[in-house]
């Protein structure tokens, strides 16, 4: 079936409320698909424990999540500890799949811990939200477990920003506004409805996540997205919407390197996608899977004592997808 993105906003937009008797627990649950929640963590003790705790009373009274994983990048505020306390299975990144070395960013700590997971159904959360509530789990799993056809859902919201006592309830956000979606609308317009594609939030079948290759830091999102597209299409993706998400914001020069990213990765994709059309991908895909483009991002800057150029390591590093790991692959290192 093919749907414009007017038809796809129309049809594959929902409200959390739709899905509320899923928090019931009288709610027949009778062959419903397992799930796993997953967090990726570095340095969130004061907010993962509060999260998990949502999390856990959702889970005593519908038994939604099955699974949930905290995958932590050996944060020193004591994340692993007050999330194992909250009674999460704790990982570290860089124990899992250590053939890989060190974990290398966000991206690479999820692909890691999927590497772990059980569910039928996977979903990530970001683990710095302030304000989470048990709708943003039964919400964007909501569609997964309704429609059968749909197998990617992503969460929609509005980000405030504060900055002290001022609060500006659109104001989050400022890479998916300044970049993301301006790239999205250019390469891919069929992706455009989407209110957050750079969102944490998401889930999506196992098998889908199994097959996808994911980019280690902050270009996972909207890599996924593109290739969840180019996968199963517009039909087979949905958008939820969560209400409000407030969380930490980033200084202007991090979100600066964040954008660049982004743009990198899209680029990398829409170079694969005209190669691939020129009849130019040649050989034994030795870009597809493990692409490596070391560079550097130039970031000049006015400061007080005077001009500054700052270089910064911009790597780009794909993972492989799961499913085409060899059979002997470590998963997780030994003593």
């Amino acid at each position: 079936m093919n749907m414009t993105v007017w038809e796809w906003f129309e049809h594959r937009s929902y409200h959390h409320r739709d899905f509320e008797a899923l928090a019931e627990s009288s709610f027949d649950r009778a062959e419903q698909p397992s799930t796993t929640l997953i967090f990726p963590a570095r340095n969130v003790a004061g907010t993962i424990g509060t999260i998990l705790a949502t999390v856990e009373r959702l889970r005593a009274r519908t038994g939604i999540p099955g699974q949930v994983i905290v995958v932590d990048a050996d944060s020193p505020d004591g994340t692993a500890d007050v999330a194992r306390a909250h009674g999460a299975e704790v990982y570290s990144e860089n124990e899992l799949l250590p053939g890989y070395g060190p974990a290398q960013g966000k991206g690479d700590a999820m692909w890691r811990a999927l590497s772990m997971a059980r569910g039928d159904i996977v979903m990530f959360a970001d683990a710095d939200t302030a304000d989470f509530e048990e709708h943003f789990v039964y919400g964007t799993l909501g569609p997964l477990l309704a429609d059968p056809q749909v197998q990617f859902v992503k969460a929609a919201y509005r980000r405030p920003f504060k900055q002290g006592e001022e609060r500006i309830l659109d104001g989050g956000g400022r890479v998916t506004e300044l970049m993301a979606k301006p790239l999205l609308n250019l390469f891919y317009p069929e992706l455009a409805g989407f209110v957050q594609p750079l969102a944490g939030e998401f889930a999506a079948t196992r098998e889908l996540l199994l097959g996808m290759p994911f980019f280690t830091g902050y270009g996972v999102e909207i890599g996924m997205m593109i290739d969840v597209y180019e996968q199963v299409g517009l039909p087979g993706m949905a958008q939820v919407d969560l209400g409000t998400r407030q969380n930490r914001h980033q200084p202007l020069a991090s979100l600066t390197r964040m954008s660049s990213v982004v743009l990198r990765t899209v680029a990398a994709r829409e170079g694969l996608a005209q190669r691939s059309a020129a009849g130019g991908l040649d050989g034994p895909e030795p870009g597809l899977w493990e692409l490596r483009q070391p560079d550097t991002y130039l970031h000049a800057v006015a400061t007080e004592e005077g001009l500054r150029l700052d270089e910064h390591i911009n790597e780009l590093v794909e993972r492989p997808p799961l499913a085409r790991l060899a059979d002997d692959t470590p998963l997780t290192a030994t003593a």
